[in-house]
């Protein structure tokens, strides 16, 4: 575990084709706001839409606070074409006595459709699976959404079911989908797939959760 809270703390920046994926920061206020606001984006998150410019700043604040406590996992996804913050991905949760996490995603609505949200999600688990040791990667669904579980199998996870009214969110109880993938079935069709930083490579499975 110490492992990758020393990763965070490096400012870690990991790179794809049409995004960088980076530590969430201040600056981030406005570009976050832009889609944070729009109810069209948290219909099946847990969190409402965010009411005004200000109270994203509060919220980046906190943001703050809980990467220096090491109680944060998410990164910003940034747009190279245009330099934007255009969403967030990353770890949820993580369980260093099980070697296992969980990643969650959200994207402005402006860049849907572009395969983002499954490039974003493919570098998070390359880094969970090539760089951390993680076994296993799990996310989760409202199942009215069917866009994010298409992202979740179209990265190879598979789904594993539906809990009835598993949480109790803006006022209703919902159902929860939920899909994972194995770092075996991760490697096996990625063999070729670079590490992020090759000298800090696991050697062994669950290497940085020890």
């Amino acid at each position: 575990m110490k492992q990758i809270l020393f990763f965070m703390d490096s400012n870690p920046v990991l790179n794809g084709d049409r995004i960088v994926m980076r530590k969430i920061t201040k600056t981030d206020a406005q570009d976050m706001y832009d889609y944070a606001c729009d109810p069209e984006v948290t219909r099946y998150l847990l969190w409402q839409p965010h009411e005004s410019l200000s109270y994203t700043k509060r919220y980046l604040d906190e943001v703050m606070r809980q990467y220096k406590a090491h109680n944060f996992f998410d990164f910003a996804i940034v747009c190279k074409e245009d330099g934007r913050m255009i969403g967030t991905c990353g770890f949820t949760r993580l369980d260093p006595v099980n070697h296992s996490a969980e990643i969650g995603y959200v994207l402005s609505p402006a860049y849907w459709g572009r395969g983002i949200a499954s490039e974003a999600v493919e570098i998070i688990l390359r880094f969970a699976f090539c760089n951390l040791g993680v076994h296993r990667v799990e996310a989760r669904y409202m199942p009215g959404n069917a866009a994010s579980r298409r992202v979740m199998e179209k990265k190879g996870m598979v789904f594993e079911g539906v809990e009835r009214d598993a949480i109790y969110v803006k006022g209703a109880y919902q159902d929860v989908g939920k899909c994972a993938i194995l770092r075996s079935e991760y490697l096996a069709s990625h063999e070729n797939r670079p590490f992020f930083w090759k000298e800090t490579a696991p050697r062994s499975p669950f290497a940085f959760f020890s």
